[in-house]
């Protein structure tokens, strides 16, 4: 079998270690070294073996799992010619992915990297069961020993069924890639390109390019060298995120404020989660925020920020990923003092606002033009020292929850602008501690209200049925367990309702009420990109096609 040289700036002459897996090759001798042992049933279960190419020339790789949906593996696998720029979109030649579950799934897109052997790959169909590899945000250092998985040649096998592991330590790292050393006999092999590289917690640090490929089945006799250079994915977090967030379906957009800015975050349709990115470093610096809100429009995610000097600032995210500039909210809907919390949502293309400021309840309008209506005062003289606010769309009308006086007030506002008068929740019901925090969200006919309590030490629940009757406030301590919330929020996401809360020992969680009115458990978000912990939160809705 005739061996591809690449022709790599630092290591000329190793070489790429996919596989052809042609019927009918044989070995060319006996082998020296091996990857290493057969991996235990159910470990590494993220890595999958990839075959690229038609039945009569196929190469095989392997691959990484990053969710339900991308896989993350060599570019170099994909390239029709070896050595050729590999472009993203469609793959040139047929690509199929078997997953450690035995299910096998075309991979229908690529998007390479322009700076290192990287490249994502979607599945046709997502994976139903497995759960995407963790990932190390910090290179490994000279000397640190990793782990490296692939279905590479093995001490007898010419394309094994299971992965091999094998052992390795760090020479050097640069901006890119990783060289690499394996110990004892241990040797990265055609077929692991593309492989996962593990720390030792078991994070990806690295996808597997190219090595010497000493010892390994049908390789040189005479070639003993075990070095091998691998491909940097530590600090590619925003890059895999940015296409992660592109998968279909309903998503939960989530900003969160920590260390004095605020942070934008996704819950995938697979329950995953993208790491968090700084808001200010996309859409400009604001001087600090201290609060934010949020509402889905289209695919597009409208953020109000309170900055720390008081101000009230509006962007988008837009479907695509990019962020619009902050706009300055009171200089279009006239200025608030003493600006303490905002709500938003949607309807139909409009976005409305409910703010709270001097202990009163304020509404605007932006519409589809982005104009914007002046504020209005809605707590109208009736409710005073108002603390928070929050609102739900439902059957096209604004619905607007109040804290006045620590208990919970409702209104509506229809759809020829009228609003109805205020009323006392606790009448209907029931009666709780003093609240703190609140969360609304419309699904179907109904409105959801969470709050929390007793300055975060309890946490309830109430629908308020479509003929205007209340269900009883229901403990969510079953949900939750025993915890103190600093902030709430609620969003309804394809018809079900989610709640997240920021806890006092530094979490975010998260729970899904399902349509059959089962609560899911409480999930602790993985909190990658905050630099400090959370504090407030929003959630909201949007769908991506």
């Amino acid at each position: 079998m005739t061996e591809t040289r690449l022709r790599p700036a630092r290591a000329t002459g190793l070489l790429v270690t996919a596989t052809a897996i042609a019927t009918g090759l044989v070995s060319a001798g006996p082998a020296q070294a091996v990857v290493g042992p057969e991996t235990p049933a159910g470990q590494y279960a993220f890595t999958a073996k990839l075959v690229v190419g038609g039945e009569a020339n196929s190469r095989g790789c392997t691959a990484t799992l990053v969710d339900a949906n991308w896989l993350l593996t060599a570019a170099s696998c994909f390239a029709t010619i070896p050595g050729t720029t590999v472009p993203a979109g469609k793959p040139a030649l047929k690509a199929t992915a078997t997953l450690s579950d035995g299910q096998t799934v075309d991979i229908v897109e690529i998007a390479p990297r322009a700076d290192r052997d990287v490249v994502l790959a979607r599945l046709a169909t997502p994976s139903a069961a497995l759960t995407g590899v963790k990932r190390a945000n910090v290179a490994p250092v000279a000397g640190a020993e990793l782990t490296a998985a692939g279905f590479g040649r093995t001490r007898t096998e010419w394309v094994p069924d299971k992965p091999h592991t094998g052992s390795f330590s760090v020479n050097a790292a640069d901006a890119t890639s990783l060289t690499i050393t394996g110990k004892g006999t241990d040797s990265l092999c055609k077929g692991d390109t593309g492989g996962p590289l593990l720390n030792g917690a078991g994070e990806l640090v690295g996808v597997n390019s190219r090595s010497w490929q000493g010892g390994c089945y049908a390789a040189n006799p005479a070639e003993t060298r075990t070095g091998a250079i691998a491909a940097r994915v530590d600090d590619l977090r925003e890059w895999i995120d940015g296409y992660r967030a592109t998968t279909s379906g309903w998503q939960t957009e989530t900003l969160v404020q920590s260390g004095g800015s605020l942070y934008q975050g996704i819950r995938l349709p697979d329950g995953s989660w993208t790491g968090f990115s700084d808001v200010q470093a996309k859409a400009n610096d604001l001087g600090g925020i201290r609060s934010s809100a949020a509402a889905g429009v289209n695919g597009d995610t409208h953020v109000l920020a309170i900055s720390n000097s008081g101000g009230l600032f509006h962007t988008i995210r837009k479907a695509d990923g990019t962020w619009v500039r902050f706009g300055d909210v009171f200089a279009a809907a006239n200025t608030l003092g003493n600006l303490t919390q905002v709500s938003a949502v949607s309807i139909g293309h409009d976005l409305h606002v409910v703010a709270v400021a001097d202990g009163k309840a304020f509404h605007t309008v932006r519409n589809v033009a982005g104009s914007w209506t002046p504020f209005r005062d809605v707590s109208s003289g009736s409710l005073t020292n108002v603390t928070a606010a929050a609102t739900a769309s439902v059957r096209g009308e604004l619905q607007v929850g109040l804290i006045s006086g620590g208990r919970p007030y409702h209104s509506i506002r229809q759809t020829n602008g009228n609003w109805l008068s205020w009323g006392n929740v606790s009448q209907a019901a029931g009666s709780t501690g003093p609240i703190t925090s609140i969360g609304m969200a419309g699904a179907g006919d109904g409105t959801h209200f969470a709050i929390a309590t007793d300055n975060g030490s309890r946490q309830y629940h109430t629908l308020r049925n479509p003929d205007g009757t209340w269900t009883p406030f229901g403990d969510l301590k079953p949900y939750f367990g025993s915890i103190t919330a600093k902030s709430l929020s609620a969003a309804a996401v394809n018809g079900e309702l989610q709640i997240a809360v920021t806890t006092a020992d530094g979490k975010v969680l998260h729970t899904t009420r399902h349509t059959d009115r089962t609560w899911g458990a409480p999930v602790t978000v993985p909190l990658e990109g905050l630099p400090g912990v959370p504090g407030s939160l929003a959630i909201t809705a949007t769908l991506h096609s």
